[in-house]
C-alpha cells in the first residue's frame, strides 16, 4: 500500500493532521479524504496509480486515525466542518499548494462541501462519492434513512452515552456500520479492515468521531442554512457519484439536491455500495481521470 508515498504530519494550529503524499510531485495536487470510521487507508487501491499523473494528499480528518483527537467543546464547533475543511486547507499551505482538485468520501465528502464553500478559490474540480447535502438529509429524515443510518441518531446523543456504547465494542461497530450491500466486507482488504477497527480502539477516537456527528446535527447545519439563506452555491466544477445499492440511490434525488447547492454538477450511480473506492476502484479511477483532466 503507497508505495509511492512518504508520511507526514501537521499542526494546524486545533489538531495535528496525519497524512502522505506521493513522492517525486508528477502533477497537479490531489487531495483525498476518507469517510467513517475509516482512514486515510480507503485509498490504497488507487493511491498509487492516481500518483502516476497527480502529486496525491491522503490524510486523517480531525478525529480519525492517526491525526489528533481533542476534547470536544460544548458546541461542537472544533469538529464542524468548517474547523476540519480548515485542517486541510492549512495541510495543503504547508505542502506548498494553494489550489488544488479534490475527492472525498463519506464524512471526508461533507468536510470538502464546506471546504468548497469556506475556500472557493482553493479548489480547482472536486468529486463527491455516495452522499447527498447534510441538510437536506436531515430535512427529509423518514423510517428508512433513520434505519439504515441508525449511527447518526445514535452518535449525535450527548456524552457519555454513545461513548460508553460503542466504546465497548468498537470492532462490532464498525463491522455493523460497514457492511454495504450487496458484498458486505469481502470488499476490504483484510489489512485495511484490521487498520479500520485499531483505530477505533485508540484513546478518544470514539469521542472524536461522536463529535464528528454532533457537529453535524448542530452547528454544521447552522452553516448550511447561512449558505442557504445568503444564496450561496459552490462554484466549482462538482462531481458526484452514489452507490446504486445504497440509501442515497433509494432516499434521494441526488443531482437536484446538489443542484440546489451548487453551480455545475453532474453525476451519476455506480455499481456499488456505500464504500466505492474499495468496491469499485477501476471504475472510479477511470471516472477521476475523466473529470480531473
Amino acid at each position: 500500500m503507497f508505495e509511492r508515498f512518504h508520511s507526514f504530519h501537521v499542526n494546524t494550529g486545533e489538531a495535528e493532521i496525519a497524512g502522505r503524499i506521493s513522492r517525486p510531485q508528477n502533477g497537479p495536487p490531489l487531495l483525498l479524504l476518507h469517510g467513517h470510521p475509516q482512514t486515510h487507508l480507503i485509498w490504497h487501491k488507487i493511491a498509487d496509480r492516481l500518483a502516476e499523473h497527480y502529486t496525491v494528499v491522503v490524510t486523517d480528518l480531525r478525529g480519525y486515525g492517526a491525526s489528533s483527537k481533542p476534547q470536544g467543546l460544548p458546541d461542537h464547533s472544533n469538529y464542524s466542518k468548517r474547523a476540519m475543511a480548515q485542517d486541510q486547507v492549512a495541510v495543503m499551505r504547508s505542502l506548498g499548494f494553494d489550489r488544488f482538485f479534490l475527492c472525498a468520501h463519506d464524512r471526508g465528502a461533507r468536510v470538502a462541501h464546506r471546504l468548497c464553500a469556506d475556500h472557493p478559490d482553493q479548489v480547482e474540480k472536486a468529486m463527491f462519492l455516495d452522499i447527498a447535502p447534510t441538510l437536506a438529509m436531515y430535512e427529509r429524515t423518514d423510517r428508512t434513512f433513520a434505519t439504515y443510518y441508525f449511527h447518526w441518531f445514535l452518535l449525535i446523543q450527548p456524552p457519555p452515552f454513545p461513548e460508553t456504547l460503542v466504546g465497548a465494542a468498537p470492532e462490532a461497530y464498525a463491522e455493523k456500520v460497514m457492511t454495504s450491500p450487496p458484498a458486505g466486507l469481502s470488499i476490504f482488504a483484510p489489512e485495511a479492515l484490521q487498520a479500520y477497527k485499531a483505530a477505533l480502539r485508540q484513546p478518544g477516537a470514539v469521542h472524536a468521531m461522536c463529535e464528528d456527528y454532533r457537529a453535524s446535527a448542530t452547528i454544521d447545519l447552522d452553516h448550511d442554512k447561512a449558505d442557504r439563506e445568503a444564496g450561496r452555491k459552490l462554484a466549482c466544477p462538482l462531481r458526484v457519484l452514489w452507490g446504486q445499492y445504497g440509501l442515497i440511490e433509494h432516499c434521494y434525488d441526488a443531482l437536484a439536491l446538489w443542484r440546489e447547492v451548487a453551480e455545475n454538477v453532474s453525476g451519476m450511480s455506480v455499481p456499488s455500495g456505500h464504500y466505492i473506492p474499495e468496491e469499485i476502484p477501476d471504475l472510479l479511477y477511470d471516472e477521476m481521470r475523466a473529470f480531473l483532466r
